[in-house]
């Protein structure tokens, strides 16, 4: 249990990344961690696709800039792994589930040594025109929605944590 609270306290999304890939072994461990993820009346409406290659990842990247109105912007930072994480919207829960398995992914992707950082606009990325033909290739029923990728790769920073709030507990008896 220390370790997993610490894991908790320490990790940190990472948004400057070494060029080198993820070594298969960990990026397998990370996608397990997001398959044994809590979901609504464990349906486990989630699911990964995960990209790898360099001109699969930039085209991905592309649509997601331009959710942002900024087509050259680099949202994915360099990172040399995208996962995108996609759920079944007849769940009532998909996005709640999509987002669990988004946080199982990031804090088990620090407990084997790599970075992460949760990108957001998958949403807007795959109910555009361009999102839902890249779902058509990648083989993904259109009654999936995008909840968010998590970038994955060594980290080439080490972020300092903000200090925590205060008054963000509150407990009743």
């Amino acid at each position: 249990m220390e370790t997993t609270l610490k894991d908790l306290k320490e990790r940190r999304s990472v948004r400057k990344y070494k060029a080198e890939q993820i070594k298969d072994s960990e990026l397998d461990a990370i996608l397990e961690a997001g398959l044994w993820a809590a979901s609504g009346d464990g349906k486990q409406s989630a699911i990964m696709v995960v990209l790898r290659d360099a001109d699969k990842i930039a085209r991905l990247e592309k649509l997601n800039a331009a959710v942002i109105g900024k087509a050259d912007a680099k949202t994915f930072y360099g990172a040399p792994v995208v996962v995108t994480v996609l759920a079944d919207k007849k769940q009532l829960t998909w996005v709640d589930d999509g987002n669990m398995v988004i946080a199982n992914l990031m804090n088990a992707a620090y407990a084997v040594g790599v970075g992460s950082c949760y990108i957001y606009r998958a949403g807007a990325v795959f109910d555009g025109a361009e999102g839902k033909s890249l779902l058509k290739e990648w083989g993904v029923d259109d009654g999936y929605g995008g909840v968010g990728h998590v970038i994955l790769g060594y980290a080439a920073e080490n972020p300092t944590p903000a200090p925590r709030k205060s008054g963000r507990i509150i407990k009743i008896s």
